[in-house]
């Protein structure tokens, strides 16, 4: 069997193999991305050797996750840190949250990157918060962000969810939450595909009535927001949302399974992108905005195009195990050693998923190294039963 040949699982039960192609060629950008805003939501790397489970907390691999983002500032993207592709909510807790800020802000520092963090409030308890207290929390984590010089945004609360009673006091909340912002901010409207706690964001679990909540808001407060991200999997709701917007506001597109076309757009205005999925595929997304700062907007589609089956295999329901996938695909690529995450997350995926990722990776020219990509894979198949020869 060849080095790049792999035996792999199916739906059905039977096995088949599967032989790695050559991977696409994308150059890095020689001057700043421009035509739109592009951050990669980023994950973190486990310590592989330390316990990282539920009743832990959460152990970081701080060299593997800092060049990471290394790896995404030099293809020209920011970096959106501290996000839930970074587990927030999901076995990140705060302590190990408070400790990626400040490094990754320290590392941006030095190298130039860009990067907005996520501001939440996580580091109350479980039990119900009052509005002041949620609100409070939220200052804290703000002022940790734009103190060691990051861009705030402002992520859907668990808390705030449990404890608004209605539109009016989300309108309270965020107006006092964003007139603390020094400078500007993005809001974050995470759906409950995303985090099942979420359900009825914005005072109503309609969402023609959420998101006319939402757009009050965001009118209300505009001097103070520099854009929005809608994480709602839904293009033409983001679409009319856009619309919708005041003039001066970005929509960051969080759509995974849409982005090429709300971040092409349609001709008057297009979406900025604020995606987990550009951390599966970096270099492309960014081949991609450098053909759009080219005016080369049939490339921009031909780039992406084969990005799109990947993105929406790993985003695919139950959607907020995502996660796992992103950091296989870091796995598959070199960008870490081991197949190991932060709250034993690695499981939440079947050996049949992960194969169906090698294979649409594969056919997206997204693995660097089919080689070790091949090998890496051999070994998470042998451990699963399915013999490799």
């Amino acid at each position: 069997m060849s080095s790049r040949t792999v035996t792999i699982p199916d739906e059905d039960g039977s096995l088949s193999r599967h032989s790695l192609g050559e991977p696409a060629r994308f150059d890095r950008p020689t001057r700043p991305l421009t035509s739109r805003r592009a951050f990669a939501a980023v994950h973190v790397v486990a310590d592989p050797l330390a316990e990282n489970t539920p009743a832990s907390g959460a152990n970081v691999d701080w060299d593997a996750t800092l060049a990471f983002r290394r790896h995404l500032w030099s293809w020209g993207l920011p970096v959106a840190e501290a996000m839930d592709t970074a587990q927030r909510g999901m076995g990140l807790d705060w302590a190990a949250t408070r400790e990626l800020i400040t490094r990754s802000l320290a590392e941006a520092g030095e190298e130039g990157g860009e990067t907005a963090c996520g501001a939440n409030t996580d580091q109350l308890p479980e039990a119900p918060a009052t509005m002041d207290r949620i609100v409070e929390a939220y200052h804290e984590q703000i002022d940790l962000i734009e103190g060691h010089g990051g861009q705030a945004v402002v992520m859907a609360s668990r808390h705030l969810a449990a404890a608004a009673s209605g539109p009016d006091d989300y309108q309270r909340a965020y107006s006092e939450v964003l007139g603390h912002v020094s400078g500007t901010a993005i809001v974050h409207w995470l759906g409950d595909m995303f985090d099942p706690a979420l359900a009825g964001y914005w005072g109503s679990p309609d969402l023609d009535q959420a998101s006319d909540s939402f757009i009050t808001v965001i009118a209300d407060n505009a001097a103070k927001v520099d854009g929005v991200k809608i994480s709602l999997l839904d293009k033409e709701r983001e679409i009319e949302l856009r619309r919708r917007l005041p003039d001066g506001v970005r929509m960051y597109t969080g759509d995974d399974f849409d982005y090429p076309s709300t971040i092409r757009g349609d001709g008057e205005r297009h979406s900025d992108a604020f995606l987990g999925a550009f951390d599966l595929i970096a270099p492309a997304a960014s081949a991609a905005i450098q053909a759009l700062d080219n005016d080369e907007a049939d490339q921009f589609d031909k780039i992406l195009a084969p990005t799109v089956p990947l993105s929406r295999h790993v985003f695919s329901s139950p959607t907020y195990f995502y996660k796992t996938g992103v950091v296989f695909m870091a796995y598959l690529s070199g960008h870490q050693d081991h197949f190991r995450m932060v709250n034993g997350l690695e499981s939440a995926r079947s050996i049949v998923h992960l194969s169906r990722q090698l294979v649409l990776a594969d056919q997206a020219g997204l693995l660097p190294d089919p080689d070790l990509a091949a090998h890496r894979m051999r070994l998470v198949l042998e451990l699963a039963g399915i013999e490799q020869s």
